[in-house]
């Protein structure tokens, strides 16, 4: 089973109809997206809800074709969707003939968690453009809402002594790690963003910026009320927040005393390195994990990236390789490709080099589309320079997340990689002073986004994208443009490209 967050990025006209082509069954939802009050921390802010509901609801199925009519009233971007609830659960179960490496629980949760802040998101919007970062947050929330321990909490969860239980646990915030935990219950970790991982017992877990995990809990203590903690990471002050797991027909409040949060990134990276793939189990395909022998495979391409902070015409900006990418642009990036237009300097590929410069004196403002040639088999290095943790994700694909280290790394460093049961997934997160390995091969086509999940970061040029074109111009590589597809910007009154066959 995966574990996916869905984050809805909305610019929306109403009774927009978007379409994920494929041969699965199709599944129909309509979404009314409105803004409402919400009162995540208990200050009154303008939200979004889906369907009436913070967080949305939950999309439950097998792969599958999804299409789905949305109605809004609202129009925001990526920066704000999160910071004012428009985020929800996204279940991708495996299908009935591929087994799962653990028994049925007896219920399946959704743990959403993250910090929030109390200013809006508009105020939010009017820091990050004028160039200051988001500072700390205000709080931290578990599905939206923060136990008061007054003993009139109504629980979040319910269960049942002797049982187990899947808890599929998200970090939605905007940018801080949170630790989860559950009083006197042991987490076991089986699932990480659509992988199977080696079942191994944790007390409690750091989940970075966009990361998912699932545990099973068992019901195993005395049946009363017990809490579900969540507290950040790596914040100069720690903020903690409750939500109440109930035993059916359980007698007694919880007890005041809260498992305590681990302390240090060292402890992190640690956790990090025990996660396994499990090579036995069965994900998305009947073959298991293990047939796909990654290590085994030449690199044919290094990338490094190495995020900085710098000012440019006195307003704060992120950069990758001392590059920060631009967002404001005409026509957007895939459209301009597909209509081949690119000649007309809406972007340029590759305005980064594969390596930082040694110094970089100044930060440059403009789009960063890295060309990656189909299905070759790439190499990329996420190198912190700075004290601030970074959280990274890619779009569209799952790499495998061979090595975490500090230091700066070298060809040399190598040798440390996990090349047999590394985890395949879609985030990793960088320590200070310290660097990550990915290693994939781009066989998915389309032009992805890899991002800080550290939202103040992403909307202030701490991203780019990577454009991996079908050299065969097949529909087996990658769907034409819709018919019907709404177009912007230079391409307005163009014809339409030669069809892929």
């Amino acid at each position: 089973m995966a574990v996916l967050m869905l984050t809805l990025f909305l610019c929306l006209m109403t009774g927009s109809v978007f379409v994920v082509e494929g041969g699965d069954p199709t599944i129909f939802f309509t979404w009314n997206v409105t803004y409402d009050t919400i009162s995540p921390l208990g200050v009154p802010q303008q939200g979004i809800l889906i369907n009436g509901e913070f967080p949305g609801p939950n999309i439950n199925s097998t792969p599958i074709t999804m299409l789905s009519s949305m109605s809004s009233t609202t129009s925001t971007n990526p920066s704000s969707s999160l910071a004012s609830g428009g985020f929800g659960g996204l279940r991708v179960n495996s299908r009935l003939l591929i087994p799962v490496p653990y028994p049925d629980p007896a219920d399946d949760y959704t743990l959403l968690v993250g910090d929030f802040f109390n200013k809006g998101h508009k105020s939010l919007k009017k820091i990050l453009d004028s160039g200051r970062n988001l500072g700390r947050c205000d709080g931290v929330h578990l599905n939206g809402k923060v136990a008061k321990g007054d003993g009139k909490d109504e629980p979040l969860f319910t269960m049942e002594a002797g049982k187990t239980y899947k808890y599929r646990i998200c970090n939605v915030g905007v940018k801080t790690a949170i630790n989860v935990r559950f009083q006197n219950h042991q987490m076991k970790l089986v699932e990480m963003e659509g992988s199977h991982t080696m079942q191994n017992e944790y007390k409690s877990l750091d989940v970075h910026v966009g990361q998912c995990f699932a545990v099973l809990v068992k019901a195993d203590q005395d049946p009363e009320d017990y809490y579900v903690v969540a507290s950040t990471r790596f914040t100069r002050r720690q903020v903690t927040a409750t939500g109440i797991i109930r035993y059916k027909n359980g007698k007694g409040p919880a007890s005041s005393e809260l498992p305590p949060p681990p302390v240090g990134w060292a402890w992190s990276l640690n956790q990090f390195r025990t996660f396994r793939w499990n090579l036995t189990a069965s994900a998305a395909r009947p073959n298991p994990q293990g047939s796909y022998k990654y290590g085994a495979i030449n690199i044919t391409r290094t990338i490094k990236l190495a995020n900085t902070a710098g000012e440019v015409d006195g307003k704060l900006r992120y950069a990758l390789n001392g590059v920060s990418h631009d967002n404001e642009f005409k026509t957007p990036l895939k459209l301009a490709e597909y209509f081949n237009i690119i000649a007309k300097k809406e972007f340029e590929y590759d305005t980064i080099p594969d390596n930082p410069p040694e110094k970089t004196e100044t930060i440059q403002v403009k789009p960063i589309v890295l060309n990656i040639t189909h299905r070759h088999f790439v190499e990329i290095i996420f190198e912190n320079h700075e004290t601030a943790i970074q959280s990274y994700h890619l779009s569209g694909y799952s790499f495998f997340a061979v090595a975490i280290e500090t230091g700066t790394w070298s060809p040399e460093k190598r040798k440390n990689y996990n090349l047999l049961d590394a985890v395949s997934r879609h985030t990793i997160q960088v320590f200070p002073k310290s660097w990550a390995a990915i290693l994939l091969t781009f066989d998915n086509c389309g032009m992805w986004n890899i991002r800080s999940e550290v939202w103040d970061r992403f909307y202030l040029g701490q991203q780019l994208y990577v454009s991996v074109l079908s050299p065969n111009l097949s529909t087996k590589d990658e769907y034409n443009i819709p018919e019907d597809a709404q177009l912007c910007g230079d391409v307005i009154g163009l014809p339409k490209p030669k069809p892929y066959t």
